[in-house]
């Protein structure tokens, strides 16, 4: 897990474990965690907001009295690899 200090939370890396478009929220996996909840309305992108399963996502990681919660979800862009 990568995690650093951000308002009150941890920036911490997962993978979408799955999403529902028509009710607006899903899970993400993080190694050595319970599943995190996540609502559409923190996703940060630009349109429609919506996570694919199995996409890589940064967090801020948040504890409520419901238990954990992802907040500043942002899709993390895979790398390019240059082949010569």
């Amino acid at each position: 897990m990568t995690e650093k200090e951000l308002k009150g939370g941890y920036v911490v890396r997962g993978t979408v474990k799955w999403f529902d478009n028509e009710k607006g929220y899903g899970f993400i996996e993080v190694p050595n965690m319970a599943d995190i909840f996540v609502h559409y309305s923190v996703i940060q992108c630009e349109g429609y907001k919506t996570l694919s399963e199995g996409q890589v996502v940064d967090f801020t990681l948040i504890h409520t009295e419901k238990g954990y919660q992802a907040v500043e979800v942002s899709a993390v862009e895979p790398e390019v690899v240059a082949t010569n």
